[in-house]
């Protein structure tokens, strides 16, 4: 076992669902030992008719918990307890019914009611059919969860047992396993640290009922204040005009154009340790904006703009200055563009994606992303933009430890 998928003393409840990917779980408890986890088990009916709740007594070491109403626990209350004890929940296979059953708070089981129940991390490993993955219900069920703060590890693509090929394989015990490990390794990784992060689009009014504007959701920035949260960080997030909800225990702070966001960015940004500007900024603003609406009619209607601050750039020339990061959204020539914006601005690392490509960037789940700095490039692939922003935070923790040391 390699040290960094080690798990030493972590208390982990595994949930196994019904589906064929439940004879995987039985080599991922003992994998989970062998990484120095203690291991209880919860097995849904369904599951029971795949693998016995024997064979995962002797694996764990433990018994077996099957039943919601449970006379030999404390007060009857068997889910309650195993709730408390778990440090860590993780549902391996999780079924696209058990999904369904999380994302709408029912709790008619023993596994449900201890998710419910739990302060716990919670960690899903997916398992279906590759149809059933893509269905419609279960990708809003999967990002409903998503943004609740559960962790998805997988699916994977590949052949599945009915015979098609496609996402729903449930990822290997050994990539569960890297998959906590790594996740527990982030925890903490930013404790005790300010980090100040923009996110959204500005709007630069015309007039009082039309502006200028850009198709940024704010998602990816919201997305960048929960990792870094989860990190342990004391997170303040600029937020521009998104009906986005606040990442748990994230600080936000609401602005609508570029001139209020950079007077808030530079006021925070004095006392960070690290800023993080993902927010789409409108380059221009009108001069001057009318005060009454104006009136259609004329064959041409002409608005002078004028440049808005650059306010990565601001926080980057300050005294005492924190970490920065700045995001490019490029349609062409990523690589030379973020390099230029890198170099010119004086940042310590860029996050470069390429917009205008359909299922990513703008008004999207998804994004990829390449992450540059003065010593090199780090290209995190495609993927949602909650994993991205995770992958992000590790990066620009990694980077101020190094900083520190030196």
């Amino acid at each position: 076992m390699s040290e960094d998928n080690k798990l030493d003393g972590e208390q982990i409840l595994l949930g196994v669902c019904g589906g064929i990917a439940a004879y995987k779980s039985a080599d991922l408890v003992r994998r989970l030992r062998d990484a120095g986890a203690q291991v209880r088990v919860v097995m849904s009916h369904g599951a029971q008719a795949f693998v016995t709740p024997l064979t995962f007594q002797a694996v764990s070491g433990n018994p077996v918990h099957r039943d919601l109403l449970d006379e030999a626990a404390e007060a009857g209350m068997g889910h309650i307890e195993l709730a408390r004890w778990a440090q860590r929940v993780l549902v391996a296979p999780a079924t696209a019914h058990f999904m369904a059953k999380l994302a709408h708070g029912l709790a008619d089981d023993l596994l449900s009611a201890v998710c419910l129940a739990t302060s716990a991390p919670l960690v899903l490993a997916p398992a279906m059919n590759q149809q059933m993955w893509s269905n419609a219900a279960t990708q809003a069920n999967f990002h409903k969860l998503d943004q609740r703060g559960v962790h998805f590890i997988g699916p994977e693509t590949g052949s599945q047992a009915c015979g098609e090929t496609g996402p729903g394989r449930m990822a290997e015990p050994a990539a569960i396993i890297a998959g906590l490990a790594s996740s527990l390794r982030q925890q903490g990784a930013l404790s005790g640290r300010r980090v100040v992060i923009t996110a959204g689009p500005t709007f630069e009014d015309i007039d009082p009922v039309r502006f200028i504007g850009n198709r940024s959701s704010g998602r990816m920035g919201f997305a960048v204040a929960r990792a870094a949260r989860e990190a342990g960080a004391q997170v303040t997030l600029v937020a521009g005009p998104v009906h986005l909800e606040t990442p748990a225990g994230v600080e936000r702070r609401d602005v609508r154009s570029a001139l209020q966001m950079r007077d808030e960015a530079i006021e925070l940004a004095r006392s960070a340790d690290v800023f993080i500007s993902v927010a789409a900024v409108a380059d221009y603003r009108p001069a001057e904006v009318a005060g009454q609406k104006i009136k259609k009619g004329l064959q041409e209607q002409k608005i002078q703009l004028v440049s808005n601050p650059d306010i990565v750039a601001e926080v980057a020339a300050l005294p005492g200055r924190p970490l920065t990061v700045g995001f490019a959204a490029e349609t062409q020539n990523l690589k030379t563009y973020a390099l230029e914006k890198l170099s010119a601005k004086r940042l310590d690392m860029i996050a470069a994606n390429q917009v205008g490509q359909k299922g990513s960037g703008f008004e999207s789940e998804d994004n990829q992303l390449v992450l540059f700095t003065s010593t090199g490039e780090q290209d995190l692939g495609k993927g949602s933009k909650l994993s991205l922003a995770r992958q992000l935070i590790a990066a620009v923790a990694a980077l101020l430890k190094d900083d520190t040391d030196h």
